[in-house]
């Protein structure tokens, strides 16, 4: 009863969407034979229970008063008899209680989570992480309590309360109504403690929040290193002692409340029993009442006041279950916006050739992909962005590779992204071996294209349990030889456990180069058609760069490849580089022939290697003889009409560069 009370009394004000009460009946469908049967115990064990101080009143008032001592032996037995019923009652109705609520909460945990899982990558950048996680936890545990506690408490006390009157009415009305004219001595005090218990609750879990929130920051290794680096550890764990010392606070308080409460209803219940006694103890010595009834309606009266006291809080009870209920839903209604084909096309296996077909792109709004709910924000930014992709025509032939470079922000990663299909083009098409990515599976998608990026993450796993997340029943043996092709088998053997070694949290056991080569093995063995480098070398220094190189080598080996770098001298054997700026293919070419048109490519060039490619020459090519067969076509660069701004920066003219010829090597 007293959690009746822990509850903010604001949601009794919350309006809901049209349609919440009728889903929430609908999923009461599924369990309601289930449901059926935990009613009938309530009420059955309501109906033992008031048939209980009746037979107290037979025994004192017919085989006590009467002296047969044979009635009383045999109401005796069947007080013991009620007693086990009543007991085989309640084991009964907490099992089908705790069954309806663990699988409902099974239920929707799971429902959630798959949901969740194929939202787009959108919605993860706009939800808070922490919110997401109590839909799953506390508010999914929340609704649960609709069909087992709230159920049980509002049909369980209706029929105590309804017995138990219906009952004292048939003893002695006037004792009856002598009871309730004390009621509200119960409902006032519950309805004053209750204010301030939701106030204290709602205060203490902000601060749990708080507190959870900071051991979250500092417990990971980032933030524990930025703590040790900045020699702060002492004024953390100040900082944290005091927001524990106001959780303990609050809590000492709630505590102090509670006992207040129930304190003053025992306190209360004692002096009704007190008022009833005397007053019916004198309509008993006036020969208007038998002692066997009176006993009857103070043990009636000891089950009156507890339920009538908790159902003149159900509506808080019912409205805070039900706002869980509609938390729960929210993100169940959220739809994703990248779905499969109804009729999926399949995805030929090994090198197949990528298309971008005139595709432009935007990024969806948070009112696209998330709710406010989990933003922690009132309303969501409804306000269109900007398109970052102008009419995008690209293709790789099966085997090939092709570099895309470009200043930060070109839209490199955002062309990656459309390969994987993490986002769908707003026009145009990305197709792979002909096939529109729309007109396929997100399955035959992530079958077919392989990523590694330059920021690798690894499950606070083993080895191998991360390496098999590509391969869920791939061998030892096939795990040790993608990590010597992926150059990191020796590495991996000196580990404490080998592929069985916990790689902690984030992978943070290991160097950043490791963690590249692990990535590598693990795209090793998924074995796609097509692989997409996302400045896998951004981070490394030269020895570890090599290394992936190396291994590097061996992922693009036969496959087709789009391999993004802002380091030039890794991406100079591609078979085609494409350069990107401001959303638009502005120049395509080998490494030579982009370096000749001395164009943004060559300013690029050269802002890395000066005026030389470490020994090799990297100025743009003067007209000598090796390059006089070089050609230069121009491509025009359509103005988008929604955004006649956003021409390429840095260049004159209404047209880029390519080269369409090969010209001989240099000399």
């Amino acid at each position: 009863m007293r959690s009746s009370f822990s509850r903010d009394r604001s949601v009794t004000e919350h309006r809901f969407e049209r349609g919440t009460i009728r889903r929430v009946v609908a999923y009461a469908r599924r369990y309601r034979a289930w449901l059926v049967t935990f009613v009938l115990l309530v009420l059955a064990d309501a109906a033992v229970g008031a048939a209980v101080p009746l037979v107290y009143r037979s025994i004192i008032d017919d085989g006590i008063g009467d002296g047969r001592r044979g009635l009383v032996v045999a109401l005796a037995l069947v007080l013991a008899g009620l007693a086990v019923v009543a007991a085989t009652i309640n084991l009964t109705t907490r099992w089908y209680s705790a069954r309806i609520g663990e699988q409902l909460i099974y239920d929707l945990r799971t429902e959630v989570f798959d949901h969740v899982q194929r939202m787009p990558i959108g919605f993860f950048s706009k939800a808070q992480t922490g919110a997401l996680v109590t839909r799953l936890n506390s508010d999914v545990q929340g609704a649960q309590q609709a069909f087992t506690s709230v159920l049980s408490n509002v049909v369980g006390n209706i029929a105590v309360v309804a017995t138990t009157l219906g009952a004292m009415f048939v003893l002695s009305w006037r004792l009856t109504l002598l009871s309730l004219v004390l009621l509200p001595l119960f409902v006032l005090p519950a309805r004053w403690v209750g204010v301030r218990l939701a106030a204290l609750t709602r205060e203490r879990y902000r601060l749990n929040g708080e507190m959870g929130q900071m051991m979250t920051e500092r417990f990971n290794v980032s933030g524990a290193l930025v703590v040790k680096l900045f020699g702060r550890p002492d004024d953390e764990s100040a900082d944290f002692a005091g927001r524990a010392a106001r959780v303990r606070d609050t809590g000492v308080t709630q505590a102090l409340y509670g006992t207040f409460f129930m304190t003053a209803l025992a306190l209360l219940a004692s002096l009704a029993t007190a008022a009833v006694y005397g007053f019916g103890g004198l309509l008993t010595l006036d020969g208007g009442l038998a002692v066997g009834t009176l006993v009857a309606l103070t043990a009636y009266l000891n089950r009156l006041y507890g339920p009538l006291t908790a159902l003149s809080n159900v509506q808080v009870d019912v409205m805070t279950t039900l706002v869980s209920f509609e938390r729960v839903l929210e993100v169940l209604d959220l739809e994703p916006m990248i779905v499969d084909a109804a009729e999926p096309q399949p995805l030929p296996e090994g090198p197949v050739s990528v298309t971008f077909d005139g595709v432009r792109f935007r990024y969806p709004s948070a009112a696209e992909v998330s709710i406010a709910s989990l933003e922690g924000v009132a309303v969501l930014d409804d306000r269109i962005p900007d398109t970052v992709l102008h009419g995008i025509d690209l293709h790789v032939e099966p085997g090939r590779t092709l570099a895309l470079v470009g200043p930060s922000g070109a839209g490199k990663s955002t062309i990656a992204g459309l390969v994987s299909r993490l986002y769908d083009p707003q026009d145009g098409a990305v197709r792979i071996a002909g096939v529109d990515l729309r007109d396929t599976s997100l399955a035959e998608v992530s079958r077919a294209v392989g990523v590694v990026s330059q920021d690798v993450h690894l499950f606070h796993d083993t080895l191998a349990t991360n390496l098999r997340y590509a391969k869920p029943d791939a061998t030892d043996a096939e795990l040790e030889a993608a990590l010597r092709d992926a150059q990191i088998w020796d590495v991996v053997d000196r580990l404490p456990e080998g592929i069985h070694t916990v790689v902690g949290d984030r992978g943070h056991r290991l160097s950043g180069g490791e963690k590249q080569r692990i990535a590598i093995a693990r795209l090793l063995l998924k074995d796609p058609g097509v692989v997409v480098l996302d400045e896998a070398t951004a981070h490394l220094d030269a020895t570890a760069e090599v290394a992936v190189q190396e291994a590097l080598a061996r992922v693009l080996e036969g496959r087709t490849s789009i391999v993004i770098a802002h380091r030039l001298s890794t991406i100079r054997d591609a078979d085609e580089i494409a350069v990107i700026d401001a959303g638009r293919v502005v120049e395509r070419g080998s490494h030579r022939d982009l370096v000749a048109l001395d164009g943004l490519y060559a300013q690029l060039v050269r802002t890395q290697f000066g005026d030389g490619d470490r020994g090799e020459p990297c100025r743009p090519c003067e007209p000598c003889e090796p390059c006089e067969d070089v050609t230069l076509e121009r491509i025009p660069v359509i103005e988008d009409p929604d955004d006649p701004e956003a021409a390429p920066a840095g260049r004159e003219g209404d047209a880029a560069l390519a080269v369409t010829g090969s010209p001989p090597e240099a000399p």
